[in-house]
């Protein structure tokens, strides 16, 4: 945690030092270099806002990341929150590696970790602390779908700073059992990657699963490989397996386990209505 934080204090100087403009009003999008290659971040900030948070919202597979801006905006409101949606473009985050976040190199072998694709996380951070001129701002990470695929393994391996991490109908989960293979599982992972101090801290991360109880019908890009299927028949079931399993695996070892579960009534897989849903205040912010 000190070397990702030093990481993060050399990052927003860079940042306050480059002259970057505040954020504006409103809709805004800006361009940032992230390793060498342009990175577009759609934003947000509500005409009043003043001290509220940073929410970091991650797109699907559609790439749509100027939608999900859109469609988190009622968010943003009603919390007072700035909005950033990177877009992830395929060119630097191939499918495969978005999911899985280049954990392992082609040959397998555990990739050095300032090459995992996690790493966006904290430059993006870095970037909107910058431009508000707040170095301490809180953050909060929330994405569907494949964005919560995303998500879900970041908090495995670099959930970093976030106050909570927020994973909305994500299509298969990173469960904790040798007995699926990696990225749906650990098997097939080197010790570095899989061992107690990785799942200890996978379990103490501030991961919520939040589900819409109505996404228990395929749609398009659902994963239907044999590796998911045998997480759940859909995704609402692979959500309810994944965190029972984590539950109960740091109960029985008696680890600190920080993983909430929120669930919206009758909500398929939809982004804006799960971002719009009253429930949605409990997956970021804990109940009242």
């Amino acid at each position: 945690m000190r070397s990702l934080r030093c990481a993060l204090v050399v990052l927003f100087l860079a940042v306050a030092t480059s002259g970057a403009e505040p954020l504006p009003a409103g809709r805004g999008r800006i361009e940032i270099s992230y390793r060498g290659a342009p990175l577009t971040l759609f934003t947000y900030k509500p005409v009043h806002s003043t001290d509220g948070p940073l929410l970091v919202v991650f797109h699907g597979v559609a790439r749509n990341a100027d939608v999900y801006r859109d469609q988190a905006i009622p968010m943003a409101d009603r919390f007072g929150a700035v909005v950033v949606a990177p877009r992830l473009d395929e060119a630097q985050f191939p499918e495969e590696w978005y999911q899985k976040a280049g954990l392992l190199d082609a040959s397998g072998r555990a990739t050095p970790p300032e090459q995992w694709m996690f790493n966006v996380v904290p430059a993006i951070v870095a970037e909107m602390r910058a431009r508000e001129r707040k170095p301490a701002l809180p953050y909060y990470l929330i994405g569907h779908s494949a964005g919560a695929q995303f998500l879900v393994r970041l908090a495995a391996y670099l959930p970093g700073e976030a106050r909570r991490i927020v994973a909305g109908n994500a299509g298969s989960l990173l469960f904790p059992s040798r007995e699926h293979p990696f990225g749906y599982g650990l098997g097939g992972l080197p010790p570095e990657l899989s061992d107690e101090a990785m799942l200890k801290r996978y379990f103490a991360a501030p991961l919520t699963l939040y589900l819409g109880t109505g996404d228990v019908t395929p749609k398009k890009r659902f994963d239907a490989s044999e590796p998911a299927m045998r997480q759940g028949p859909h995704r609402y079931g692979r959500n309810q397996a994944g965190f029972e399993l984590a539950r109960k695996l740091a109960a029985e070892r008696g680890w600190t386990f920080n993983w909430r579960k929120v669930e919206t009534p009758g909500i398929d897989h939809d982004a804006g209505r799960m971002f719009a849903a009253k429930e949605v205040e409990d997956a970021l912010f804990g109940p009242k």
